[in-house]
């Protein structure tokens, strides 16, 4: 072999310094190329109760694990040789235009897995141009979620309470601030079992006892922005201790039937989704109840464990009402190859929830910011490769769910 010299023309091209002044938390969320590393820095940077509180779900988590399954089972059909030179990913969801069908979910206790919480997720939302949803469980009152995004489209979800004046003064507030969507959660009359939160000690707001300070003492940023910010609450809830289940147990109303949705569709002069439905029996029944749309959903996992997986059950239901009301869907959607797999599927809108907290707490804003960067270039991509332009284009033809359960015939 002959050597030579270098050449230093090609040395100038292959030498990269990175420069040490740059910014830590970019340069440590420049390196997720996906969801699922922003969970792994997540992890790292958040003390071990909030994060299994996002990262966990009911008992032995096993429907969260066939969400997940679900949307890894599917198959890609693309078509070649078409124009994706450009691709447009918005549409009207909900009687406005979105630029993705993608936005955040709604998720309780935000601010202990970030101090920046509900504020930095509404800010994120409204530079991507999609719909930021606040909870009833929200450390985030209504009015300053809109002032953190004065110009973003936000939406209320609404978990009716014992005290149901508690809840309702919520959505009085909400409409006040110009929230413009209304979710009904209905599935959660009682907490699920959700182990994790009782074997982590987690409490709201969190206990320093000897085995927190431990886990959490590496994690001096989390600590820091905990103690010198405002001091966490709910807006509808004053001075609460326990665990988060305790907390749904104590407030929540067991009785909310179907009897109540025209007082609610009264008090609301909004559009109306209600979330939680999880099977094709109930989409029927709530067609007749003057509602805008329905979301399928088995709360990520947390409430009922092995319940139906909404992807799952998203074809059938869209064939039985998806010409009356819009199907929105949710629970184990992780990128936007999932995205596009569900809108070929039939549904109008996802919404990401773990996605979501993942990049919050990897990153405050920034992090939610590179969540959103994460999935809406993804579905941009899969639609290129696919050889669709728009939305509207997406088929159930463009994606076959592979079968790794079946229901068992009976004999």
């Amino acid at each position: 072999m002959k050597h030579q010299l270098p050449d230093l023309d090609y040395l100038k091209q292959i030498l990269v310094f990175k420069n040490p002044a740059r910014n830590a938390a970019v340069a440590r969320l420049a390196k997720a190329q996906t969801v699922w590393d922003l969970r792994d820095i997540a992890r790292r940077r958040t003390p071990k109760g909030p994060f299994e509180y996002t990262f966990g779900a009911a008992e032995n988590e096993v429907g969260l694990q066939r969400a997940y399954d679900a949307f890894r089972d599917v198959e890609f059909h693309p078509t070649i040789l078409r124009d994706v030179s450009q691709v447009s990913t918005g549409w009207d969801v909900m009687g406005r235009h979105v630029d993705y069908p993608v936005g955040i979910a709604p998720t309780g206790f935000t601010r202990l897995m970030h101090s920046a919480g509900e504020s930095a997720g509404a800010r994120a939302a409204q530079n991507y141009g999609v719909p930021f949803a606040l909870s009833t469980m929200g450390t985030t009152s209504p009015e300053d979620v809109r002032a953190a995004a004065p110009g973003g489209r936000l939406w209320f979800q609404l978990y009716v309470m014992k005290e149901r004046e508690r809840s309702f003064e919520l959505v009085r507030r909400a409409r006040e601030q110009g929230f413009d969507t209304l979710l009904l959660t209905v599935d959660t009359p009682v907490a699920g079992a959700r182990h994790r939160d009782k074997r982590n000690g987690m409490s709201f707001p969190p206990q320093l006892t000897l085995k927190t300070m431990y886990n959490a003492a590496p994690r001096i940023e989390w600590w820091f922005n905990l103690l010198t910010t405002a001091p966490l609450e709910f807006a509808a809830i004053k001075n609460w201790q326990g665990t988060p289940g305790e907390l749904v147990d104590a407030m929540f109303d067991p009785s909310l039937s179907f009897d109540d949705l025209a007082e609610i569709r009264d008090m609301w002069d909004g559009k109306i989704m209600i979330k939680g439905v999880q099977n094709v029996d109930d989409a029927r029944r709530i067609a007749d109840f003057g509602v805008d749309g329905i979301q399928l959903s088995n709360h990520g996992g947390r409430q009922l464990d092995r319940a139906p997986v909404p992807f799952r059950l998203l074809p059938e239901v869209v064939r039985e009402v998806g010409r009356d009301l819009e199907i929105h869907i949710d629970t184990g959607i992780m990128s936007g190859a999932d995205v596009v797999a569900a809108i070929a599927q039939g549904a109008r809108y996802t919404q990401v929830g773990r996605a979501y907290m993942y990049g919050l707490m990897a990153g405050g804003e920034m992090g939610v910011n590179r969540m959103f960067s994460i999935i809406t270039g993804e579905i941009e991509r899969v639609m290129r490769l696919l050889g669709v332009s728009c939305l509207e284009e997406l088929e159930p033809r463009h994606v076959t769910p592979l079968d790794r359960l079946r229901p068992r015939l009976s004999e």
